[in-house]
């Protein structure tokens, strides 16, 4: 799979997220998304609403997926900090 067919799959389970996805092999992908959704959640929750955006796809064509969750607070903080 490429990235660009994972970005729209992540997008379409928030509102108004910022998700970028990367690969370099088009088998293991990292992802950073930066949803409203994420308020008050822990990471294990936070990566379980992404893993649920890309269903049987993970462990399948998605063989592997670092996941950074972010709110928008927090994403504020770690790009005011660049």
């Amino acid at each position: 799979m490429d990235p660009s067919e994972i970005t729209p799959l992540i997008e379409a389970g928030f509102t108004d997220a910022i998700v970028k996805v990367l690969s370099d092999d088009n088998t293991h992908f990292e992802a950073l998304v930066v949803a409203a959704e994420f308020e008050g959640k822990r990471p294990l929750a936070r990566h379980q609403l992404v893993y649920s955006c890309l269903g049987a796809l993970v462990g399948n064509e998605i063989h592997a997926l670092s996941i950074t969750a972010l709110t928008p607070g927090e994403w504020r903080e770690r790009t005011s900090e660049a």
